[in-house]
This record gives structure tokens, sequence and C-alpha cells, in this order.
């Protein structure tokens, strides 16, 4: 049978080095001076508090700059990004303004030949294959007679006296067609208006 009795193991706990620094600590007696700060270091302390203050202050005004500028920069950038992009978009639709324009007059000789007299059938064809091309382009032909007269649109060459009284401030005629490529004007019409 085993003995179960408690053994009392402190005699030998006590002689362990451990044991003997653990009651040395114990031992020795705790200061109980008063503390009394020293004025010259309590000044330096402050000097030293003020002066990171002032470094952090001037480190956050610095980052608001900074993250403004920052802001900004990011607003100029998708701005011009629109711009661009804009700018692209106009250039494509008038890339083919120039061409138009200079075809313009090469139009306004079939109308008066096809007005004076009948055309043949070919020259009939090329007219209507050179306007359906260009219409494609986005060529849009003004349609002024009978409209009121305005000046963005029109160009007035002259003003004759209304052939009736619903004609006053209308165009009466169109000397020449103004045309638009999308909605912008490439040439204004150039128009008689009534008085």
């Amino acid at each position: 049978m085993v003995n179960k009795e408690p053994v009392d193991n402190r005699e030998q706990l006590q002689e362990t080095p451990d044991y003997q620094e653990v009651v040395a600590g114990e031992e020795q007696p705790i200061a109980t001076e008063e503390f009394i700060p020293d004025p010259e270091r309590l000044d330096t302390h402050q000097h030293t508090l003020e002066h990171i203050h002032t470094e952090l202050q001037t480190i956050q005004k610095d980052y608001e700059d900074l993250k403004d500028k920052h802001i900004r920069l990011l607003a100029e950038f998708e701005n011009h990004k629109r711009r661009t992009v804009r700018e692209k978009l106009d250039m494509m639709k008038t890339a083919s303004q120039d061409i138009l324009t200079a075809l313009l007059p090469v139009l306004d000789d079939f109308d008066r030949a096809a007005h004076n007299e009948q055309l043949s059938d070919g020259i009939q064809l090329v007219y209507q294959k050179l306007y359906n091309t260009l219409k494609n382009k986005g060529l849009e032909v003004m349609h002024s007679t009978g409209e009121p007269f305005n000046p963005e649109l029109h160009a007035a060459i002259t003003e004759i006296p209304a052939p009736s009284e619903d004609l006053k401030g209308k165009v009466v005629d169109t000397i020449e067609k103004g045309y638009m490529l999308g909605d912008k004007i490439i040439r204004h019409a150039k128009v008689v208006v009534g008085k």
C-alpha cells in the first residue's frame, strides 16, 4: 500500500536559488520618500511638449493643404478627361466638315441646273448618290422658306415688302440653302426677308 500523506517540501524549496532571490527582493525596504519635481526639468519638458504640439499643428496644416491640392488635382484631371473625350467626339463628328463644305457649291450647282432645265437620268442619279452619301455623313439641309427669320440660322441678303401679312418677319425666298452637320451650322442660309 502507498502512503498518501502530504509531503512538506518547504525546506527543499527554500534552498533553491530562485526562491532565495524572490525572498531577498521582498525583504528590501521600499523607499517612501516624497517625489519632489525639479523645476528646471519641468520647464524643459514643458518646452518640449510645446515644441511637439507646434510641430503637430504644422504637420496637420500641411496635411490638410496637401489633401486639398490632391482633391483639386483629381477634379482638374477628371475635367480634363471629360473635355478631351468631348473634343474627340466633336472632332470625329465634324472631321469631314471641310470636305463637305467644299462640296456644297457642287450641290448648289446641281440644284440650279435642276430648276432651270431637265437633268438627264444619269446626271440625276449622280446627284442623288452624292446627296444621299453626304446625308449619310450627317449633312442636313435647312428648310428656311416660310420660317420666321432667325439670325443664328439665316443670313439676310435683303428685305422686301411681304407679299402677305403672314410672311412679315419671315423668310420669303431662299437664295442659297443653309446646311448643318449634325447640330452644327456649316453654312447659313442666304435668304430674303419680308417686312
